[in-house]
């Protein structure tokens, strides 16, 4: 067994430390009267915060429910509840635009693969209320783009209206997003599962190894368990895992029983030992998290040790996470490092918002590329 690894940075804020346990305990079990100390002088109003921050109040509603009153407020309890009973609905309504556009996109003979949603919350968590998610991000072959958005509009979505510069999709872009007015529902379509320069499977690949759910009658397809593993890693590590919300669905998966064989040689392949280093680190300090003795190498190893310290400051909130380019830059190695800041100084929509050159001029973003960036910062102090 892993010895827990030890953050020597500040420590965290006693309502923090709460939602970290009630996170540790299963579902099943109550917090014991042991643990009754925790709940002392809790600033309920940062408490409800964090839970809503994190995207882990409807865990943390079902854990606290049965709890003596003197524990937790009554207002706290209603105030849980209510976002509880809000998220409860909004997945059964995403549940049901999962039947519409699977649908839709099979009578097209379209293969959809959904990426999140209430069909992770069903695999993970076996009960789609206990997870949040705020729209369906599904992943479909690059050739089949036009089609599907030429359905999507013809079925009364909209697509995102994002201006574009010297093939600025090519490099930035690995999804587009669609909103129904009328039903509220967004859907973000990929057609790759990271941006550019992650090393990843192709639709091929994952198509061949999807699963199929089994949270209703229709045949709909999901990523297999050791895809959707590095595709959770690698999307946590791109945001500075600063929602607990996501180290969450890793502590799930790890409790599942994951092909490790499978695991390490796709981890291999698509180069993310220090990424799932990262990860594995993080869960197993923060959520107590069991992992098997055939992966403490992946967490010895000094890059993943130095990330997984990065991203601890954003989950404590010692350090705000707003896309900091160096720890961005940090997550790649060898040429991909060099690829990542090139497209990083790469023209986009944003420098054409900044300075209006016309279009036989664009080429004059490339110079101006860094002054740019230093006038966006500018600007916002």
């Amino acid at each position: 067994m892993y010895t827990k690894f030890s953050f020597n940075e500040k420590p965290l804020s006693k309502e923090l430390k709460l939602l970290l346990e009630l996170m540790k305990t299963e579902n099943e079990k109550k917090i014991g009267l042991d643990k009754s100390d925790l709940f002392k002088n809790i600033n309920w109003d940062d408490f409800l915060e964090l839970a809503n921050y994190h995207r882990i109040y409807p865990l943390i509603y079902v854990k606290l429910k049965d709890l003596n009153e003197k524990l937790v407020p009554k207002q706290v309890m209603a105030a849980l509840y209510e976002s509880y009973r809000h998220n409860t609905f909004q997945m059964l309504q995403l549940s049901g635009e999962i039947e519409y556009i699977n649908r839709l996109f099979n009578n097209n003979h379209i293969k959809v693969l959904f990426l999140k949603g209430p069909i992770i919350a069903n695999d993970l968590y076996g009960d789609i209320s206990l997870r949040t998610s705020k729209d369906l991000d599904i992943i479909i072959a690059k050739e089949d783009l036009d089609k599907a958005n030429e359905i999507l509009l013809q079925m009364g979505y909209e697509k995102e209206k994002t201006s574009t510069i010297l093939n600025e999709k090519k490099w930035k872009k690995h999804h587009i997003i669609y909103f129904h007015p009328k039903k509220k529902t967004e859907i973000e379509i990929h057609w790759r599962l990271h941006p550019q320069p992650s090393k990843e499977p192709n639709f091929k690949e994952l198509w061949e190894r999807k699963r199929e759910s089994t949270f209703n009658f229709s045949s709909i397809y999901f990523l297999g368990e050791e895809d959707l593993f590095l595709f959770l890693v690698v999307h946590g590590a791109r945001h500075g895992w600063f929602r607990l919300r996501w180290l969450k669905d890793i502590d799930q998966i790890m409790r599942h029983d994951i092909d490790l064989l499978k695991l390490k040689i796709l981890i291999k392949k698509y180069q993310y030992s220090h990424l799932v280093g990262q990860a594995l680190i993080l869960v197993s300090t923060l959520l107590d998290t069991p992992l098997q003795k055939e992966l403490e190498t992946l967490m010895k190893k000094k890059q993943s040790i130095t990330l997984a310290r990065k991203a601890y400051s954003f989950i404590s909130g010692f350090e705000e996470f707003t896309y900091h380019s160096r720890y961005l830059i940090s997550l790649n190695l060898g040429l991909k490092k060099v690829l990542y800041i090139f497209i990083l100084l790469y023209p986009d929509s944003k420098d054409l918002n900044t300075l209006t050159l016309p279009k036989i001029l664009h080429f004059l973003y490339f110079p101006l590329k860094p002054f740019l960036l230093i006038w966006r910062k500018i600007k916002t102090f």
